[in-house]
């Protein structure tokens, strides 16, 4: 007999749930990812990506909480949480045109808009640039204390492909906007997670398990405030479900704690 295929070893990511407060409360900046992407083809999803060999370059201007503090809030040496700190502002860049970033002395910069900007998003996108790079070119420094830590998910060792996710929640800066310039999604938009559940049970929005866990979190809030002032564990314990199957053929993700997540098929056509 043949032995099993061991699991396939987690790509390392960074994910933000960027926020902003609306009528309706907590709203978060949700994507729905091409049907043709080999990950998630067609959930909506937040912001993020996996982490580029070139995140956390060793000359990049840095404000707020530095690699130490943040590898004990992941549980992960310092290299790689610089590396995930990075990977969440530029992936904010690329797929939602938003910087965390501003000057040394303090401060956000307000406005990232106008061809120049985009030529560098777009530079970014192709790998012609680091995050480092086009924030010495700016005079800028990267911003993490602008981030939270919200959340942290592995990917089953079922599945074939598999992500090491840590989520950040971060406040859409003032006087910027967010974009839909995300070459990876088909949609984008603010939603409160109340809506954005809702759309999910209805099967009008498919989710993923992490997507639709940390929505039930965001929407005890109420304001963007709260949720940056929130002080998780440290470190952020890991979750990975397991999947089961009642009876009459309804699929639930099952979390370490015992939640169940009920698996919602979409609608034709969703």
């Amino acid at each position: 007999m043949t032995a099993p295929a061991p699991p396939a070893q987690p790509r390392q990511a960074a994910t933000v749930l960027l926020l902003r407060d609306g009528p309706g409360g907590v709203e978060v900046h949700l994507q729905r990812r091409t049907r043709g992407m080999p990950f998630a083809g067609g959930m909506t999803a937040y912001i993020g990506g996996g982490v580029d060999p070139r995140d956390g370059g060793a000359d990049l201007d840095w404000v707020g909480p530095g690699s130490a503090e943040w590898a004990t809030t992941w549980g992960c040496d310092e290299a790689l949480a610089r590396q995930l700190v990075c990977a969440a502002v530029r992936e904010t860049f690329e797929e939602a045109g938003v910087l965390l970033a501003g000057p040394a002395s303090g401060g956000v910069v307000p406005d990232v808009s106008g061809p120049e900007w985009e030529a560098q998003r777009q530079a970014l996108l192709t790998r012609e640039l680091a995050l480092s790079d086009l924030l010495a070119v700016r005079g800028l420094a990267l911003r993490s204390d602008l981030l939270r830590p919200f959340a942290h998910w592995i990917t089953p060792p079922v599945e074939p492909r598999r992500y090491d996710t840590k989520f950040f929640a971060a406040a859409l800066p003032v006087g910027q906007e967010a974009q839909d310039v995300s070459g990876e999604a088909d949609e984008a938009g603010w939603s409160t997670a109340a809506a954005a559940l809702a759309e999910y049970e209805a099967g009008t929005r498919p989710m993923l398990p992490p997507t639709v866990h940390t929505l039930g979190q965001l929407a005890r809030f109420p304001d963007v405030a709260a949720v940056l002032a929130g002080s998780p564990p440290e470190p952020l314990e890991p979750i990975s479900p397991t999947f089961t199957e009642d009876t009459d053929g309804q699929k639930w993700a099952v979390l370490p704690d015992g939640t169940r997540i009920r698996l919602v098929v979409p609608l034709p056509g969703v």
